[in-house]
């Protein structure tokens, strides 16, 4: 009983190193942004970083907490993480996730690279020439992209969408249906790609619709995606399709070049 009890906060520890390990490998992004600011920080770039990754460790652990809350009311989880903690069989639980994580992280990617053929032509000439030179590295898309971000929108955010539907349309009675799980990936699909927004307003000296539409969607377009595998395979597969899906652009970028 005592491990069965202990297993949450274990599951919550777990998840906040490794989210901790993506939001290390974004600090060299933050010289870059702050150099396409038209006018300098008023605090040294060291001391914006350690702010920056407080702010964040806060965000990071707050979200988690939010979905070790909901996500086990609502049929979510970690189930490799939850098996490790459970001396279960780990290797037959990542047997299950590699090919639907290898599938979805390829689609997301093609797809991903299609829709920007398609809206090259469209998007603002300086959006263009910036995010051509700022390339995260490629330990950042992985980390922080293929772990933080799945964390802070699947896990808290879309865990907590689910919950919040089933509470309030089936008033906590019965199996969560599945359009709880749709809405909610719908919602925190968009979420995903609002949230690159600001940084797009900075690699861009005009904000237009076509830049918009973009982002949102470009970045919605997997968000979906990983929102399936989490709630059909949990975060884990969301995690690493979401790496996958960061591999295979940056091989096909890598191919174009």
């Amino acid at each position: 009983m005592k491990a069965h009890v202990n297993t949450p906060l274990k599951s919550g520890l777990i998840l906040f190193t490794l989210g901790f390990v993506g939001v290390i490998s974004a600090l060299p992004l933050i010289p870059q942004l702050m150099a396409l600011q038209p006018e300098k920080p008023p605090i040294p770039l060291f001391l914006l970083q350690i702010l920056s990754t407080l702010q964040s460790s806060v965000i990071l652990g707050g979200l988690i907490a939010l979905g070790l809350y909901c996500a086990p009311k609502v049929a979510l989880g970690a189930p490799i993480i939850r098996g490790y903690l459970e001396n279960k069989n780990v290797s037959s639980l990542l047997g299950s996730i590699i090919k639907p994580a290898i599938v979805g992280g390829t689609l997301g990617a093609i797809l991903i690279m299609a829709f920007w053929k398609m809206m090259e032509t469209h998007l603002p000439q300086s959006f263009l020439a910036n995010a051509e030179s700022f390339l995260p590295p490629w330990y950042t898309r992985l980390l922080y992209g293929g772990i933080t971000e799945e964390l802070l929108i699947r896990w808290g955010l879309m865990s907590f969408f689910v919950w919040l539907t089933f509470k309030y349309t089936q008033k906590n009675v019965g199996p969560v249906k599945a359009y709880n799980y749709i809405l909610a990936n719908l919602v925190t699909a968009l979420l995903f790609g609002l949230a690159h927004l600001p940084v797009a307003s900075l690699l861009s000296t005009e904000i237009t619709p076509a830049l918009v539409f973009y982002i949102i969607t470009g970045n919605a377009i997997f968000g979906v995606i990983a929102g399936w595998l989490f709630w059909r395979k949990g975060i884990e597969c969301a995690i690493v399709a979401h790496m996958v899906c960061h591999l295979v652009v940056m091989f096909i970028q890598l191919m174009a070049s």
